[in-house]
Protein backbone atom coordinates (compact mmCIF):
# COMPACT_ATOMS: atom_id res chain seq x y z
CA UNK A 1 0.00 0.00 0.00
CA UNK A 2 2.75 2.41 -0.93
CA UNK A 3 0.46 4.51 -3.11
CA UNK A 4 -0.41 7.74 -1.29
CA UNK A 5 -4.04 7.46 -2.40
CA UNK A 6 -5.59 4.52 -0.60
CA UNK A 7 -9.15 3.32 -0.91
CA UNK A 8 -11.25 1.43 1.65
CA UNK A 9 -14.71 -0.11 1.51
CA UNK A 10 -16.63 -0.59 4.75
CA UNK A 11 -19.85 -2.57 4.46
CA UNK A 12 -22.76 -1.73 6.73
CA UNK A 13 -21.08 1.58 7.53
CA UNK A 14 -24.16 3.72 8.05
CA UNK A 15 -24.27 3.46 11.87
CA UNK A 16 -22.82 1.78 14.95
CA UNK A 17 -19.48 0.05 14.64
CA UNK A 18 -19.47 0.37 10.84
CA UNK A 19 -19.86 4.14 10.98
CA UNK A 20 -17.00 4.36 13.48
CA UNK A 21 -14.81 2.22 11.21
CA UNK A 22 -15.52 4.39 8.17
CA UNK A 23 -14.80 7.60 10.07
CA UNK A 24 -11.56 6.23 11.50
CA UNK A 25 -10.25 4.95 8.17
CA UNK A 26 -11.11 8.29 6.57
CA UNK A 27 -9.21 10.03 9.37
CA UNK A 28 -6.29 7.70 8.62
CA UNK A 29 -6.23 9.01 5.05
CA UNK A 30 -8.31 6.44 3.21
CA UNK A 31 -10.79 7.49 0.57
CA UNK A 32 -13.67 5.64 2.13
CA UNK A 33 -16.73 4.01 0.59
CA UNK A 34 -19.58 4.02 3.11
CA UNK A 35 -21.80 1.11 2.18
CA UNK A 36 -25.43 0.82 3.23
CA UNK A 37 -28.40 -1.31 2.26
CA UNK A 38 -31.47 0.64 3.31
CA UNK A 39 -30.54 3.76 5.29
CA UNK A 40 -29.36 6.43 2.84
CA UNK A 41 -29.93 9.30 5.29
CA UNK A 42 -27.70 7.68 7.91
CA UNK A 43 -25.02 6.87 5.34
CA UNK A 44 -25.01 10.41 3.99
CA UNK A 45 -24.69 11.70 7.55
CA UNK A 46 -21.54 9.60 8.01
CA UNK A 47 -20.17 10.92 4.71
CA UNK A 48 -21.00 14.50 5.66
CA UNK A 49 -19.10 14.16 8.94
CA UNK A 50 -16.08 12.72 7.14
CA UNK A 51 -16.10 15.52 4.59
CA UNK A 52 -16.50 18.16 7.31
CA UNK A 53 -13.35 16.77 8.95
CA UNK A 54 -11.36 17.05 5.72
CA UNK A 55 -11.63 13.44 4.60
CA UNK A 56 -12.90 11.82 1.41
CA UNK A 57 -15.94 9.56 1.38
CA UNK A 58 -18.91 8.53 -0.69
CA UNK A 59 -22.02 6.51 0.15
CA UNK A 60 -22.85 3.51 -2.02
CA UNK A 61 -25.97 1.40 -1.72
CA UNK A 62 -25.52 -2.38 -1.99
CA UNK A 63 -27.14 -5.37 -0.31
CA UNK A 64 -24.12 -7.52 0.46
CA UNK A 65 -26.30 -10.64 0.34
CA UNK A 66 -26.50 -10.16 -3.44
CA UNK A 67 -23.34 -11.07 -5.41
CA UNK A 68 -24.17 -8.64 -8.21
CA UNK A 69 -24.56 -5.81 -5.71
CA UNK A 70 -21.14 -6.52 -4.20
CA UNK A 71 -19.55 -6.51 -7.66
CA UNK A 72 -21.25 -3.20 -8.36
CA UNK A 73 -19.99 -1.87 -5.01
CA UNK A 74 -16.41 -2.57 -6.07
CA UNK A 75 -17.08 -1.15 -9.53
CA UNK A 76 -18.29 2.12 -8.04
CA UNK A 77 -15.43 2.29 -5.54
CA UNK A 78 -12.90 1.82 -8.33
CA UNK A 79 -14.61 4.34 -10.57
CA UNK A 80 -14.67 6.92 -7.76
CA UNK A 81 -11.31 6.37 -6.09
CA UNK A 82 -9.29 3.75 -7.94
CA UNK A 83 -8.27 0.22 -6.91
CA UNK A 84 -9.38 -0.97 -3.47
CA UNK A 85 -6.73 -1.43 -0.80
CA UNK A 86 -8.85 -2.36 2.21
CA UNK A 87 -12.16 -4.20 2.50
CA UNK A 88 -13.93 -4.34 5.85
CA UNK A 89 -16.77 -6.87 5.92
CA UNK A 90 -18.76 -5.33 8.74
CA UNK A 91 -22.41 -5.65 7.66
CA UNK A 92 -24.35 -7.90 10.01
CA UNK A 93 -27.64 -8.44 11.77
CA UNK A 94 -28.77 -10.34 14.86
CA UNK A 95 -32.14 -11.70 15.91
CA UNK A 96 -32.18 -13.18 19.40
CA UNK A 97 -34.24 -16.32 19.89
CA UNK A 98 -33.92 -19.77 21.45
CA UNK A 99 -33.03 -22.18 18.67
CA UNK A 100 -36.37 -23.96 18.88
CA UNK A 101 -38.16 -20.67 18.23
CA UNK A 102 -36.06 -19.28 15.37
CA UNK A 103 -38.27 -18.53 12.39
CA UNK A 104 -37.31 -19.61 8.89
CA UNK A 105 -37.29 -15.97 7.85
CA UNK A 106 -34.90 -14.88 10.62
CA UNK A 107 -32.60 -17.85 9.98
CA UNK A 108 -32.40 -17.17 6.26
CA UNK A 109 -31.84 -13.45 6.72
CA UNK A 110 -28.98 -13.91 9.21
CA UNK A 111 -27.39 -16.44 6.89
CA UNK A 112 -27.87 -14.06 3.94
CA UNK A 113 -26.35 -10.98 5.56
CA UNK A 114 -23.80 -12.33 8.04
CA UNK A 115 -22.49 -15.36 6.17
CA UNK A 116 -23.36 -14.97 2.49
CA UNK A 117 -22.67 -11.24 2.68
CA UNK A 118 -19.24 -11.80 4.17
CA UNK A 119 -18.53 -14.54 1.63
CA UNK A 120 -19.56 -12.26 -1.24
CA UNK A 121 -17.23 -9.58 0.09
CA UNK A 122 -14.33 -11.96 0.62
CA UNK A 123 -14.73 -13.53 -2.81
CA UNK A 124 -14.84 -10.17 -4.57
CA UNK A 125 -12.08 -8.82 -2.36
CA UNK A 126 -9.89 -11.83 -3.16
CA UNK A 127 -10.22 -10.95 -6.83
CA UNK A 128 -9.95 -7.17 -6.63
CA UNK A 129 -8.14 -5.93 -3.51
CA UNK A 130 -4.73 -4.71 -4.57
CA UNK A 131 -1.60 -6.70 -3.81
CA UNK A 132 -0.40 -5.79 -0.33
CA UNK A 133 -3.92 -4.88 0.74
CA UNK A 134 -6.14 -5.93 3.63
CA UNK A 135 -9.36 -7.85 4.11
CA UNK A 136 -10.81 -7.43 7.59
CA UNK A 137 -13.88 -9.37 8.70
CA UNK A 138 -16.07 -8.72 11.73
CA UNK A 139 -16.84 -11.70 13.93
CA UNK A 140 -17.98 -11.83 17.57
CA UNK A 141 -16.56 -12.73 20.96
CA UNK A 142 -19.81 -14.57 21.69
CA UNK A 143 -18.02 -17.46 20.02
CA UNK A 144 -16.54 -19.12 23.10
CA UNK A 145 -19.36 -18.01 25.40
CA UNK A 146 -22.18 -19.53 23.34
CA UNK A 147 -24.94 -17.57 25.03
CA UNK A 148 -28.51 -18.84 24.82
CA UNK A 149 -30.63 -17.21 22.10
CA UNK A 150 -27.52 -16.47 19.98
CA UNK A 151 -27.27 -19.83 18.18
CA UNK A 152 -27.75 -18.79 14.55
CA UNK A 153 -25.74 -15.60 14.97
CA UNK A 154 -22.83 -17.53 16.46
CA UNK A 155 -23.03 -20.11 13.66
CA UNK A 156 -22.77 -17.43 10.97
CA UNK A 157 -19.79 -15.77 12.62
CA UNK A 158 -18.00 -19.06 13.27
CA UNK A 159 -18.24 -19.75 9.54
CA UNK A 160 -16.80 -16.31 8.79
CA UNK A 161 -13.86 -17.08 11.07
CA UNK A 162 -13.26 -20.37 9.24
CA UNK A 163 -13.17 -18.63 5.86
CA UNK A 164 -10.87 -15.96 7.31
CA UNK A 165 -8.24 -18.57 8.17
CA UNK A 166 -8.48 -20.23 4.75
CA UNK A 167 -8.47 -17.04 2.68
CA UNK A 168 -5.42 -15.77 4.56
CA UNK A 169 -3.49 -18.76 3.27
CA UNK A 170 -4.85 -18.37 -0.25
CA UNK A 171 -3.88 -14.70 -0.59
CA UNK A 172 -0.61 -14.67 1.32
CA UNK A 173 1.52 -14.90 -1.82
CA UNK A 174 0.09 -11.53 -2.93
CA UNK A 175 0.84 -9.86 0.38
CA UNK A 176 -2.88 -9.49 1.11
CA UNK A 177 -3.60 -10.17 4.76
CA UNK A 178 -6.96 -11.49 5.97
CA UNK A 179 -7.92 -11.14 9.62
CA UNK A 180 -11.05 -10.87 11.72
CA UNK A 181 -11.93 -8.70 14.69
CA UNK A 182 -14.24 -10.26 17.26
CA UNK A 183 -15.84 -7.52 19.36
CA UNK A 184 -17.29 -8.14 22.76
CA UNK A 185 -20.40 -6.27 23.93
CA UNK A 186 -20.32 -2.84 22.28
CA UNK A 187 -22.80 -0.06 23.05
CA UNK A 188 -24.64 0.18 19.72
CA UNK A 189 -28.25 0.08 18.62
CA UNK A 190 -27.71 -3.45 17.32
CA UNK A 191 -26.40 -4.58 20.71
CA UNK A 192 -29.22 -3.10 22.78
CA UNK A 193 -32.01 -4.41 20.53
CA UNK A 194 -33.90 -7.23 22.24
CA UNK A 195 -31.76 -7.33 25.38
CA UNK A 196 -33.06 -6.50 28.85
CA UNK A 197 -31.26 -4.13 31.21
CA UNK A 198 -30.70 -7.02 33.62
CA UNK A 199 -29.05 -9.06 30.87
CA UNK A 200 -26.83 -6.13 29.87
CA UNK A 201 -25.72 -5.60 33.46
CA UNK A 202 -24.80 -9.28 33.75
CA UNK A 203 -22.66 -8.94 30.63
CA UNK A 204 -20.90 -5.89 32.03
CA UNK A 205 -20.25 -7.83 35.22
CA UNK A 206 -18.34 -10.43 33.14
CA UNK A 207 -16.00 -7.82 31.63
CA UNK A 208 -12.82 -7.25 33.67
CA UNK A 209 -12.60 -3.63 32.48
CA UNK A 210 -16.09 -3.06 33.89
CA UNK A 211 -17.77 -1.40 30.91
CA UNK A 212 -19.28 -2.01 27.52
CA UNK A 213 -17.05 -1.38 24.56
CA UNK A 214 -17.49 1.69 22.39
CA UNK A 215 -17.41 1.67 18.56
CA UNK A 216 -14.14 3.62 18.74
CA UNK A 217 -12.54 0.70 20.61
CA UNK A 218 -13.16 -1.53 17.61
CA UNK A 219 -12.20 1.18 15.14
CA UNK A 220 -8.74 1.42 16.68
CA UNK A 221 -8.14 -2.30 16.10
CA UNK A 222 -9.35 -2.12 12.50
CA UNK A 223 -7.21 0.96 11.92
CA UNK A 224 -4.14 -1.01 13.00
CA UNK A 225 -5.03 -4.00 10.82
CA UNK A 226 -5.51 -1.67 7.84
CA UNK A 227 -2.09 -0.09 8.35
CA UNK A 228 1.34 -1.16 7.09
CA UNK A 229 2.33 -1.88 10.71
CA UNK A 230 0.08 -4.97 10.74
CA UNK A 231 1.81 -6.60 7.78
CA UNK A 232 3.02 -9.67 9.72
CA UNK A 233 -0.42 -10.39 11.20
CA UNK A 234 -2.40 -12.74 9.00
CA UNK A 235 -5.14 -15.32 9.47
CA UNK A 236 -5.87 -14.17 13.02
CA UNK A 237 -9.04 -13.62 15.03
CA UNK A 238 -8.41 -10.65 17.32
CA UNK A 239 -10.76 -10.40 20.27
CA UNK A 240 -11.55 -6.85 21.36
CA UNK A 241 -13.74 -7.46 24.38
CA UNK A 242 -12.20 -5.97 27.50
CA UNK A 243 -10.91 -9.38 28.60
CA UNK A 244 -14.32 -11.05 28.80
CA UNK A 245 -13.09 -14.26 27.12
Amino acid sequence: MANSIRTAIVTGAFRGIGAALAKRLAADGFRTVVNYASSPTDAESVVAEILANGGHATAVRADVAEPEAVRALFDQAEAEYGPVDVLVNNAGIIKLSPLAEVTDEDFQRMIAVNLTGSFNGMREGARRVRDGGRIINLSTSIIGNYLPAHGVYVATKAAVEGMTHVLAKELGSRGVTVNAVAPGPVATELFFAGRSEAFIQRLIGDIPLGRLGEPADIARVVSFLASPESGWINGQIIKANGGRN
